[in-house]
């Protein structure tokens, strides 16, 4: 870029010293996301501590037409805060603060900075907890989770991201700080603060976000119910749900996962089933007591080879453990995993799991099932090595025919992950072109010049148009700035 270092100079009027990276050592670490598969070294990465010096950096992109890329804690899956090689890497990691803690209202207020993990960490002492738990709470951060609409292993029953905030401070590019929601229980006029959460970081950046707290649930229990066909215990999830039982959790691990997961953190998991489902009922001790014995009783009725209670709190942790671990734990068996996301409805869980199967078998690569099986939320991993020639493509091009699966059988794209660059071809495939003008409508309302995550998350109609016509790989990169390794 001919300009790059006037831009430079511009900017460190703005940002003094150690707040603005621009040589090539420093712009490493933030060149992609957790999809490491891509990436891209920004202009400069910003690292501002006030909302006045983001005012002023947005202020300046927008006049010289820079594009924004939004960044967290680095730890999304789709290519989401994937730089743009001419473009500013605007890093939020100093806006980490609880503001307020409202113990009357059960709200906190909170910079976008914040670990999800640490909400509930700050509130333990009154009792209460923030409810979304993706497994990387232990260092994703708030407003990460809020560009996704991240979920977790407790979602099915309190709800995504988008369930558990109130109310949003946001930037626009041109200049404009709103606040989106309200202390209420509703607000008139549009829902734009469900706009909001999930967009990717297309539309503005968040500067505050106002989370929704719980009181801790008087008593929680586990069952981890075993199996010796995963797709009786896919079937099996159904069959609790179908019968008015909502857990608190209910996730599925095939056997690849237990043993990795086992080996990782030793949760005691059973080495030989199948696949397990971890069950998790939590509130009053009566309720609890109620919905175990009933749980019990459809898990047997539906092919449970083994039931086990966890036997106080330090198990149950301990089963929750080896769930959350289970990414870095299937990290240990190959080079590389490709990690998908997509969802479907409950009933279709064993049909979908047959046809991995299946896939998997033609492919001749492994896939290790991970998911939260209550709501239909999956995340396949498949194993890979990218050292050699055309192994990613080709496991790209799996992953492909795995969401495209999803969406025939009712399902959708993502679940939690969002979309980024890694699946900006399936949205061609999940939406008709009068639903994608429709989102590039949006997107123009609050950003005319295109200067928020520019290529990610909604495809052009010409690139849809391609894709149909000549179904283009999914390694196909959405635009000219991103390299592969």
């Amino acid at each position: 870029m001919s300009d790059r270092p006037d831009i430079i100079a511009q900017l460190g009027r703005i940002l003094p010293g150690s707040q603005l990276l621009h040589h090539d050592e420093d712009l490493k670490p933030y060149e992609c996301d957790a999809l490491s598969a891509y990436h891209a070294m920004p202009l400069a990465v910003a690292i501002p501590e006030s909302i006045e010096q983001i005012k002023s950096v947005l202020a300046f992109c927008y006049e010289k037409d820079i594009p924004v890329v939004a960044r967290g804690a680095g730890t999304g899956l789709s290519g989401g805060a994937l730089p743009v090689e001419n473009g500013l890497l605007l890093s939020l990691a100093k806006f980490n603060k609880i503001v307020s803690i409202d113990t009357d209202s059960l709200t906190a207020v909170v910079q976008p900075g914040v670990r999800n993990l640490a909400i509930s960490e700050a509130v333990e002492e009154f009792g209460l907890y923030y409810a979304p738990d993706p497994s990387s709470q232990i260092a994703c951060s708030i407003g990460g989770n809020v560009a996704e609409n991240a979920g977790g292993v407790h979602c099915l029953k309190y709800g995504l991201t988008v369930h558990n905030i109130s109310k949003l401070k946001i930037l626009t590019i041109d200049g404009d700080e709103l606040t989106i929601g309200c202390d209420g229980p509703d607000s008139p006029g549009y829902d734009l603060l469900a706009l909001l959460t999930g967009s990717e970081g297309m539309l503005a950046i968040i500067t505050e976000i106002t989370v929704k707290l719980l009181p801790r649930p008087e008593t929680a229990k586990v069952i981890m119910a075993s199996f010796d066909d995963i797709a009786v215990a896919g079937q099996a999830v159904s069959d609790v749900i179908s019968n008015g039982i909502i857990p608190a959790g209910l996730e599925l691990m095939d056997n690849a996962a237990i043993n990795a997961a086992d080996d990782f953190v030793h949760a005691g998991y059973p080495r030989d089933a199948a696949a397990i489902l971890l069950c998790e009922i939590d509130g009053s001790a009566e309720e609890v007591s109620d919905q175990l014995a009933r749980t019990e009783e459809i898990l047997k009725q539906s092919g449970a080879t083994r039931l086990q209670i966890a036997r106080d709190e330090q198990q149950r942790l301990q089963f929750w453990a080896g769930r959350k671990a289970a990414f870095p734990a299937v990290g240990r068996l190959s080079p590389d995993y490709y990690c998908m996301d997509g969802t479907i409805p409950r009933h279709q869980i064993a049909n979908v799991l047959k046809r991995i199967s299946d896939l998997s078998q033609e492919y001749g690569q492994t896939v290790v099932n991970v998911f939260h099986a209550g709501d239909g939320n999956l995340h396949p991993l498949i194993l890979f090595d990218a050292n050699n020639d055309g192994e990613l493509e080709r496991t790209e091009e799996l992953g492909g025919k795995i969401l495209d699966y999803c969406v025939e059988v009712g399902g959708t794209i993502t679940g939690e992950h969002g979309v980024g660059i890694e699946k900006i071809n399936q949205m061609c495939g999940q939406f008709n072109s009068d639903e994608i003008t429709q989102f590039h409508s949006i997107k123009t309302a609050f950003d005319e010049k295109q200067l928020l995550n520019p290529g990610k998350n909604i495809p052009t109609l010409q690139r849809c148009a391609e894709f149909g016509a000549m179904h283009v790989h999914h390694g196909e990169l959405p635009h000219p700035e991103l390299e592969r390794f």
